[in-house]
């Protein structure tokens, strides 16, 4: 996993960042107060972690893979990644900056269902769009971590996308 390179990054920067739904029960209003303080200073904290090997990112790539798993196709010959992006956007997603980044990804986003759910997409500079339902980091966030309860949700996804994809074939 990689920071990208300046211009993904100066591209994910100016996206509207994805907003967390308000949740109802107590518990979980306590982590999005907390979570609004902390969220602008995660990508420091994320990278310090990693610096002092607090977490292994290593490990995580080891056991779940350099890519996330649900790849859900290949931009589409006649689009655009920004294209794709605005699209997105369009639905409600938002930039997703406190992800991990994985190998080759151009901008990473999600669309909050509520406080503890999430689509969340990837678009990678070959071409590649994949994507995954989970819970949220700031609900859950070792569970987020960990890929525990990631759900394929792929025709959701492909409503979603329309003709923006060209869909891989699954067994």
């Amino acid at each position: 996993m990689h920071n990208g390179t300046a211009s993904h990054k100066e591209l994910r920067n100016s996206l509207p960042h994805a907003h967390m739904v308000f949740p109802d029960e107590l518990i979980n209003r306590v982590k999005y107060y907390i979570w609004r303080v902390y969220t602008p200073y995660h990508p420091f904290f994320r990278d310090l972690a990693i610096k002092l090997r607090l977490v292994s990112i290593t490990k995580k790539v080891e056991r779940f893979g350099a890519r996330q798993r649900y790849l859900l196709g290949t931009i589409a010959p006649n689009e655009t990644v920004e294209g794709v992006i605005e699209h997105l956007l369009s639905k409600g997603y938002g930039n997703h900056f406190v992800a991990w980044e994985d190998d080759g990804e151009v901008v990473s986003l999600r669309y909050v269902e509520n406080f503890k759910y999430q689509y969340h997409l990837r678009i990678f500079e070959d071409g590649e769009v994949r994507g995954h339902y989970e819970f949220t980091t700031e609900c859950h966030p070792l569970k987020h971590f960990y890929e525990i309860g990631f759900e394929d949700r792929r025709e959701h996804f492909l409503s979603v996308l329309g003709d923006k994809i060209t869909p891989v074939q699954t067994s």
